[in-house]
């Protein structure tokens, strides 16, 4: 890995929408009572809930799945182009299309092809968009993010969620107070223990759509591969590749699949692949690994204090990595083709 000598304009640019994306949370979450009812109203008349997005915005929803399942709600989160070429019955269900930009175009192809449903909500945070102007829709604060690599916009549509959430009965106080009063673990040790791989996977349980967020982000930053497999499916058979040069990244919460977090984190490090830990468990750290510790959160509060600090440690891979980390050379902020 290589230093740089100067910050790459991608990654200013990014550090600029993390540097607001608490206070937009915040924001995002206090504005959207109105909104986030309605679609609490759907979901206690329907008890079932499709969420459909493309890349950062499905990891959103992967992320968010357990936490509407804890509820009682029937919550499955799909890409919006599997939903497109291999479709779900949508009737009878509460569906939420999430689009920072809100003109994907799998998002203009779903309504084109389906006129939408009573019951179809939009999460965007740009309030003119395509997908705000056909659906009822949660706007975060702030308007579309600009820089490459979702950031922010994670952030804010966990905050929406939040508030929908909240309007089915579930607690807030505790993700609020991670959004209010963030944690700034130190990230060096994780970062030179990276320092020789040549791919991450990153992987959790119910953490596991923080996860997916982060091995995108890590592979569109840094440019090599960095994908996520849920811990389970890492287990079956993938463990193969691990090895000095494959680095693990697992999150880990105060939840009951603590303990199989802590022992993929021993058998990988078994495997020689060097292992860090994001840990709101408040269990003992895992031996052989490299812990970021965390207050002991579960849920949205963990998602909360853990995404930033990840943010963080993928910024700083990439930036080592990549001359212009941050800059795309074969995508686009907003996907316009299929």
């Amino acid at each position: 890995m290589k230093a740089s000598k100067q910050r790459p304009a991608g990654l200013i640019a990014i550090d600029k929408e993390m540097a607001r994306q608490h206070a937009d949370a915040i924001t995002s979450y206090g504005q959207s009572a109105t909104p986030a009812q309605k679609i609490a109203t759907s979901l206690k008349s329907t008890g079932r809930l499709l969420l459909l997005g493309m890349g950062g915005s499905h990891a959103v929803g992967r992320a968010v799945e357990p936490l509407y399942r804890a509820l009682g709600i029937e919550a499955v989160a799909l890409p919006l182009s599997e939903q497109l070429g291999q479709p779900l019955a949508i009737k009878g269900k509460t569906v939420l299309i999430t689009s920072q930009s809100g003109e994907s175009a799998e998002v203009l192809r779903w309504f084109k092809e389906t006129n939408g449903t009573p019951d179809t909500f939009g999460l965007t945070l740009e309030g003119n968009s395509f997908l705000a102007r056909t659906a009822p829709s949660l706007i975060g604060a702030g308007g579309t993010e600009q820089a490459f690599a979702a950031t922010r916009s994670l952030t804010i549509s966990f905050a929406l969620h939040l508030s929908v959430l909240a309007a089915l009965g579930d607690e807030p106080a505790g993700a609020l107070q991670a959004l209010r009063e963030p944690e700034t673990p130190a990230i060096d040790d994780a970062l030179d223990a990276l320092a020789g791989v040549r791919a991450v996977v990153t992987s959790g349980r119910r953490l596991q759509g923080l996860a997916e967020a982060i091995g995108l982000g890590l592979t569109e930053l840094a440019r090599i591969p960095c994908f996520s497999l849920e811990g389970g499916q890492l287990r079956h058979g993938p463990m193969e590749m691990l090895g000095p040069d494959v680095g693990v990244v697992l999150f880990r919460a105060a939840d009951p699949t603590a303990g199989l977090v802590a022992a993929m984190a021993t058998s990988a490090a078994e495997a020689g692949s060097p292992v860090v830990v994001f840990d709101a468990s408040g269990e003992p750290p895992v031996e052989r690994t490299t812990t970021i510790r965390f207050r002991r959160a579960a849920g949205l509060a963990a998602i909360f204090a853990m995404l930033p600090v990840a943010q963080s440690l993928m910024l700083a891979f990439a930036d080592a990595r990549v001359d212009n980390a941050g800059t795309p050379v074969r995508s686009t902020k907003i996907t316009r083709s299929e």
